[in-house]
């Protein structure tokens, strides 16, 4: 009976063995079905996460595009600043936004996958916001244009002479170098002058500074415009005129040593060369002569 038990414990033992052997080296070297199952699972999310990065990556190139065209052609052409770099890659929430994602197997990959997403979504808000803006732009264009001055005040067929051009000029009462923040024109007393753009009278009334009968017209978008040594106002405050409209005749009055006009440009508070906004009245070879006249010393008639 002793040694049926020893063998039979014996056998037992050897069983045992050769069964752990047999489990360790199925566990490590053969794959049960449902662990075939697993894998062809994993590889699965393997190809889909790449495929994902990969669109992520296009989306990526798109976007930036988006945003260059975004700075560089559509906010040029409406005048505006372009979105700061830094409001473009701003942060996407706080430090612990992702703590929920970390202690899983697969960490790094879902939080830097994340990150990535929230990236994206975040640029894409504030590429939508921008939209949005450069949209009421384009809805404003049509105004922008008819309101920036694009003409001369007198009739070519009424001017005489350009008296004296925008810059440094001789002052024709204390003989000192003076800038000229204007463009004199010269005319007969009663020349009908112009609106340049449209705009709202701010304006119209005697100025005892020297500039005599003035108009200012603000223009909106930050431009006004201001007609001096006028004759006859025929506009009031607040009134609304259009380009091309008569709002004044040709004067001498104020300091002014002969009949003309002094029509200045200005944008946000900034005297403007108004020869660069008569794009609508002369030609090129015109223009290229008021340059060049612009530049020779003379001496204001105000």
């Amino acid at each position: 009976m002793k040694e049926r038990l020893t063998r039979i414990a014996s056998s037992m033992a050897f069983g045992l063995v050769f069964g752990v052997l047999v489990i360790v080296l199925a566990y490590n070297f053969m794959s049960s079905p449902r662990e075939k199952v697993l894998q062809n699972e994993l590889e699965q999310y393997k190809l889909q996460y790449k495929i994902m990065n990969d669109r992520m990556d296009k989306v990526q190139k798109v976007l930036a595009d988006v945003q260059d065209r975004d700075d560089n052609i559509y906010r040029v052409i409406f005048e505006a600043e372009p979105v700061p770099s830094e409001v473009r890659k701003a942060g996407f929430g706080g430090v612990d936004r992702y703590e929920h994602l970390e202690g899983l197997a697969n960490s790094d990959i879902i939080i830097n996958t994340a990150k990535r997403l929230d990236e994206i979504t975040s640029q894409l808000v504030v590429q939508s916001k921008s939209y949005d803006e450069v949209f009421k732009l384009a809805k404003n264009k049509e105004k922008l244009i008819a309101s920036i001055p694009a003409i001369q005040p007198v009739d070519l067929h009424d001017l005489r002479r350009i008296g004296s051009l925008f810059g440094y000029r001789t002052d024709p009462f204390y003989k000192v170098i003076k800038f000229h923040e204007g463009i004199d024109f010269t005319a007969a007393i009663g020349t009908p002058i112009y609106a340049t753009g449209d705009g709202v009278v701010e304006k119209a009334e005697y100025n005892n500074s020297g500039y005599g009968n003035e108009i200012m017209i603000n223009h909106g978008y930050s431009y006004e415009t201001r007609y001096a040594h006028l004759s006859k106002i025929k506009v009031k405050v607040g009134q609304h005129v259009n380009r091309g409209e008569i709002i004044g005749l040709m004067g001498n009055t104020g300091k002014s040593t002969a009949p003309h006009l002094h029509y200045e440009v200005i944008k946000a508070g900034v005297p403007l060369n108004p020869i660069y906004f008569f794009f609508n009245d002369i030609t090129p070879t015109e223009y290229e002569a008021m340059l060049e006249m612009s530049l020779k010393p003379s001496q204001t008639l105000d």
